[in-house]
């Protein structure tokens, strides 16, 4: 993301995501370098469904890409990398993107309209 500062919405979505030590470990590795899913997963010692839920969440966040080649052999394989990223987190980020958020909360769904 080197658009600027992300949207409040945006923030929510990457915080989450990397507010778990799975997820973290797998930015941290992948930092390294491009990777498969099947050696990233022994990388990080988790199995390959977790791993998957796992990754889904960070390109659903936008800090990695995942796209599908095929190895020498013809099989199809998973390979994922870091999105270009900068986030920047400081009390004038947290109060930008605190103005653009449309939802209170996103774990209970959209924020409530206040009746006039």
């Amino acid at each position: 993301m080197t658009r600027g500062s992300p949207t409040g919405d945006e923030l929510v979505e990457m915080l989450a995501a990397l507010a778990n030590p799975i997820r973290l470990r797998i930015v941290a590795t992948l930092a390294e370098g491009r990777d498969y899913v099947s050696h990233l997963a022994r990388e990080i010692g988790v199995s390959r469904p977790l791993l998957h839920m796992h990754l889904q969440r960070l390109e659903s966040a936008g800090l990695i890409v995942g796209h599908l080649e095929l190895s020498d052999d013809g099989k199809a394989m998973k390979y994922f990398e870091l999105a270009d990223f900068d986030l920047h987190v400081t009390a004038s980020v947290l109060t930008e993107a605190a103005k653009t958020l449309s939802r209170s909360d996103p774990e209970k769904g959209p924020a409530r309209k206040e009746h006039s």
